[in-house]
């Protein structure tokens, strides 16, 4: 009787201990994806000429954006200059190219000395109040996605040691970029993605490149000219991916 009691005992406990495990809130809520929303690609520089797009005033800090909510606050960033201001999402409803992260006002290029013909920046949420409204994309249940920041250029260190006639050389801004579909945790998820592209579209520049032992980058590219960028990007919008990102190969 005393091991059958015993034993009794030892289940209950074993099921209290198990029914208290979801109680523990600790942990909830710890991360949330709406608060992580980063984006790095072309800007669409709005002009009075715009005709099809609602005025966007020249020396605001104003952004429309696709998906984050009016409202927002998001960083802008210049990764060629390293130079960043805080803008405001003034619309969500405005409808210009999928290819553009953003319409920016003229204000914003100036101040960021963003080049008119490659405006390429980095978007980042930085309101924990606000919400990133995603699109529910076509995707199979083993694709889920794993969140990652965008590269940006390195930062130069000068060698004391060199020649100053050496400081007078300019950079050579050779375009060359690439986009960044998605990050996997398995490689065979990658893979996959990749077979769906080609069987859907006619883009053919696919790559997996493996960032580490459960990180796998689907790539496609690169382009040297952003005509064609355009053309595979918009080829893209078929999938609705919530946050395609074009990333600069350095």
């Amino acid at each position: 009787m005393n091991c059958r009691l015993i034993l009794i005992i030892s289940l209950n406990l074993i099921l209290l201990s198990c029914a208290q495990l979801p109680m523990d809130k600790s942990k909830k809520n710890n991360f949330n994806l709406q608060d992580k929303y980063i984006n790095s690609g072309f800007a669409l520089i709005y002009n009075d000429k715009m005709t099809k797009i609602s005025k966007l005033e020249i020396r605001s800090l104003d952004i429309y954006h696709k998906f984050l909510k009016k409202g927002s606050s998001v960083k802008i960033l210049n990764p060629k200059n390293g130079k960043y201001l805080i803008a405001n999402v003034k619309s969500n409803k405005i409808k210009f190219s999928n290819f553009y992260n953003s319409v920016l006002s003229l204000r914003i290029a100036e101040d960021l000395e963003l080049d008119i013909y490659e405006p390429y920046i980095q978007i980042v949420l930085i309101s924990k109040n606000s919400a990133f409204v995603a699109k529910e994309p076509k995707m199979f249940d083993e694709e889920k996605m794993v969140a990652e920041k965008a590269p940006i250029d390195g930062i130069l260190i000068n060698d004391l040691n060199t020649k100053k006639s050496k400081k007078n050389k300019k950079k050579i801004n050779i375009f060359s970029y690439s986009i960044k579909v998605a990050d996997f945790y398995h490689k065979e998820s990658a893979e996959m993605m990749i077979n769906r592209i080609k069987n859907e579209t006619s883009i053919k520049k696919l790559k997996v490149n493996k960032l580490s032992k459960t990180k796998y980058r689907v790539l496609i590219g690169p382009f040297n000219d952003i005509k064609s960028l355009k053309k595979s990007f918009e080829k893209m919008s078929t999938f609705n991916f919530e946050n395609l990102e074009i990333l600069k190969n350095v």
